[in-house]
């Protein structure tokens, strides 16, 4: 088993509420978040560290200089989001080391991240039809605690 129970991968995010409250949520349950360059913000960025609050001392987090060197790092399987998708997340069977990649806001994953031989497969987290997506923040913490769950919450109490 991995040493972290699950991975969180921002690809490329923009907007450092959604990072830090990802630090955060990654903190509340041992995952280890990633996150691929370029980053639309400095990691020392104020609304960062105050989403965050003091979390960053709590969470793992690896920046990674492309997406193949974020999918070199993993250890499990990569599950992608997207709005595309047509498996609910709730439909795996999540695996200890498993990651969960999540695309920028708002455009989402790009189609050659999609493509890439390590995704094994395409999530979505059901939505009321005309929606355009959930926050990025929101998507991460539904899926990882979903997984995180399966998994029996390890570490947690």
């Amino acid at each position: 088993m991995s040493e972290h129970p699950l991975h969180v991968i921002f690809d490329n995010p923009v907007i450092p509420p959604n990072t830090g409250n990802a630090i955060r949520m990654c903190a509340g349950t041992g995952a280890h978040l990633h996150l691929v360059e370029p980053l639309g913000f400095d990691l020392s960025e104020k609304h960062l560290r105050r989403a965050g609050l003091d979390y960053h001392d709590l969470a793992e987090v690896t920046v990674h200089p492309n997406f193949d060197a974020a999918m070199a790092a993993v250890p499990g399987r990569v599950f992608a989001f997207t709005t595309a998708a047509t498996t609910h997340y709730t439909e795996i069977n999540f695996e200890p080391g498993d990651a969960l990649l999540f695309g920028t806001e708002p455009t989402g994953l790009p189609p050659e991240h999609l493509a890439h031989a390590r995704i094994t497969k395409e999530l979505r987290i059901p939505m009321l039809p005309g929606r355009r997506s959930m926050n990025l923040s929101n998507s991460a913490a539904v899926a990882t605690y979903e997984a995180w769950r399966q998994l029996g919450f390890p570490g947690g109490v």
